[in-house]
């Protein structure tokens, strides 16, 4: 998404807010833009700061093809600095280091924008920092905060902010988009349940380490029924080989869960909502070794291995655990 007019076909109401802030020349000194992975946030981000650098702007819409339009699609402008977390957090280092940043002039203009990505992971430090800065704006200064949690951030920053809300991806106009660019339907309606970024999702369909997951994950559950006792090695010896980053972890487990809710939906006949398997005699097979009620347990066991992922557990802790609650 380059144009206002690209944004306007999956975030119409953002685009008509922020052109047309841009026409009255009334563009804000701080926007916090909230939404899902894959809605528009950082191609959001880019556009405003191309439309207060861009030397040959038309309107909201920026040329594009200047030399200034090129350096930010590059992250090679000097005066557009973009701050994302380090590890699992955005630490106030790296706000001193912006805001050491801000107190020399432009190096081509009066004009400074800053985004952070991932703005919700702000130490509270960091965050405190952030509130001061936005507190004595500089009028060649604007800030722009990118975040899929807008309540996770400070009420006092969000009250500085212009909040744009960006609206869920409609999954039956992704599906088709990821059809058009060659995908099967099956793997359309895997991938848009995983991502709605076309980019990333493109680029999982082909991927091998993707494959290999898919792999890994019917032989984990298949695992549990024909070699219970095995499954502890199994996670040691294959699963924690494969998910090594903690980002992969949390893939791994995403696909468990539409795995598991694929085996619950066969109990409940709802063939039209599988995702990962296909309805054939595996399927059948493991709905009959799991129980509603159990596949229901583990959904939620699913759920909270998630959530202390994020909470920073150990990764090979939260197999095991989830292993062993998977079994009883």
């Amino acid at each position: 998404m380059k144009t206002w007019s690209e944004i306007a076909k999956i975030q119409p109401m953002a685009s008509k807010v922020i052109t047309n802030s841009i026409k009255k020349d009334r563009i804000s000194h701080a926007y916090l833009i909230h939404g899902a992975r894959g809605t528009g946030k950082e191609a959001i981000a880019v556009l405003i700061a191309k439309v207060l650098f861009c030397e040959n702007r038309q309107g909201a819409e920026p040329c594009l093809t200047c030399n200034t339009c090129k350096r930010i699609d590059s992250g090679n402008h000097p005066d557009v600095h973009v701050i994302e977390p380090d590890g699992q957090s955005i630490k106030i280092e790296q706000i001193k280091n912006l805001q050491k940043e801000f107190t020399y002039s432009g190096l081509e203009s009066d004009q400074k924008v800053y985004i952070i990505k991932g703005a919700e992971t702000l130490t509270a430090n960091a965050a405190n920092r952030i509130l001061k800065f936005l507190e004595e704006p500089n009028q060649k200064t604007t800030a722009i905060m990118l975040t899929e949690n807008s309540q996770s951030i400070l009420a006092t920053i969000r009250s500085r902010c212009q909040i744009i809300d960006l609206q869920p991806l409609n999954p039956t106009h992704f599906q088709e988009k990821l059809v058009e660019s060659g995908l099967t339907v099956t793997s359309a309606k895997l991938m848009s349940s995983l991502t709605n970024n076309l980019d990333e999702a493109l680029e999982w369909s082909g991927d091998e380490w993707f494959a290999e997951a898919r792999k890994l994950v019917v032989q984990l559950i298949e695992s549990f029924i024909d070699n219970s006792s095995d499954v502890y090695l199994y996670i040691h010896n294959h699963w924690l080989n494969h998910f090594k980053e903690r980002t992969q972890l949390e893939q791994g487990i995403e696909l468990l869960l539409l795995a598991f809710k694929d085996i619950l939906y066969s109990h409940l006949g709802n063939e039209e909502g599988l995702i990962f398997f296909q309805q054939d005699e595996r399927l059948e097979r493991l709905s009959m070794y799991f129980s509603q009620d159990r596949l229901t347990s583990i959904l939620h066991t699913l759920l909270d291995a998630k959530r202390k992922l994020k909470q920073n557990v150990h990764p090979t802790l939260v197999m095991e655990q989830l292993t062993l609650q998977i079994e009883r």
